[in-house]
């Protein structure tokens, strides 16, 4: 037996743990977050699955009672969650204007903007962003008061009726529903900015020497590349649009006037805070995650679709 041989018989052994460690080792490193991610969403939504066929107070000394499908019955049939679900689709359909419509339109006007001029612009759209959703709500509600509120003073100053841009059924929804993009407008901007300025400028140097127009330079080249970007704040809109108009639903009008601002998100809050509903809150949380899941891989699966990458 040779020198090598030998050697060899000597390392294959040691070698083997090491190889199974080298697997497991990223593993290792998302053990924590993995756990995190177990404890604090996976282990309560199973908890609120099972919460959901109960009827029950959330008193400490009362015991929930088993009620099957009751609560998911109850629910269907509530003219209240009828209404919150067509407000939900308002919303977020509401909301794509906003958050992707306009800020693409800025993102791509601003884009050949000098610098100082250009971040100028980006810097007062991304104003809003920055201020808290309850101090934007106070905000508004000041200037959108009917009796006081500088809009409504200027609109009598045009010579035009008082709007009761938070309590008229008619009007209130689409007051947050603009309250609420208005927000969002920054947001979509600087995202978007940010991938129109990923684009290599040899493309569209190219482009320009072919005699490209400005206009075939966005539709050829520019909004293709950034439509990874765009499927993906479009998603965002679908699947959190209502959910971020909660805040000002709650501080502005309370889901009224009769029922006309309320969406599913606030309906959940007040079954679960107000009435004390839990049974019920936690039904509607199931319907809402099972619903806007399945949304969520429609959504994914049209981005693998549709979407462009520069490779």
């Amino acid at each position: 037996m040779t020198d090598a041989t030998i050697t060899g018989a000597h390392v294959a052994p040691r070698g083997l743990p090491r190889l199974r460690l080298s697997a497991a080792e990223p593993w290792l490193y998302l053990a924590p977050a993995l756990v995190v991610v177990a404890v604090w969403t996976y282990v309560p939504l199973l908890q609120a699955f099972e919460l959901s066929f109960y009827q029950w107070n959330m008193l400490p000394r009362s015991t929930p009672r088993f009620v099957g499908l009751d609560n998911y019955r109850n629910l269907l049939s509530l003219p209240d969650m009828r209404q919150a679900v067509v407000n939900t689709v308002i919303y977020t359909i509401g909301l794509l204007p906003l958050s992707v419509g306009v800020p693409l339109a800025v993102a791509l006007l601003t884009g050949n903007l000098g610098g100082r001029l250009r971040n100028l612009y980006r810097a007062l759209i991304f104003v809003p962003m920055i201020v808290a959703p309850i101090v934007a709500a106070i905000l508004w509600r000041w200037l959108l008061n009917e009796d006081h509120g500088l809009v409504n003073a200027w609109l009598a100053g045009l010579g035009l009726g008082k709007v009761g841009f938070l309590s008229d059924p008619d009007v209130a929804l689409w007051t947050l529903v603009w309250i609420t993009g208005w927000k969002l407008i920054g947001f979509s901007t600087l995202l978007f900015a940010a991938a129109d300025s990923a684009i290599s400028p040899s493309y569209v140097e190219a482009a320009r020497m072919d005699g490209a127009s400005p206009w075939q330079i966005v539709r050829d080249i520019r909004l293709p590349l950034m439509s990874p970007t765009i499927l993906l704040i479009t998603m965002m809109t679908i699947l959190f649009g209502a959910q971020w108009s909660f805040v000002y639903i709650n501080a502005l009008t309370g889901g009224g006037p009769l029922r006309s601002t309320t969406n599913v998100y606030h309906v959940m809050w007040e079954y679960g805070f107000k009435t004390m509903a839990a049974g019920w809150s936690t039904a509607a949380g199931m319907l809402v995650f099972a619903v806007f899941g399945l949304i969520a891989i429609g959504c994914l699966a049209l981005m693998r679709r549709f979407a462009v990458y520069d490779e």
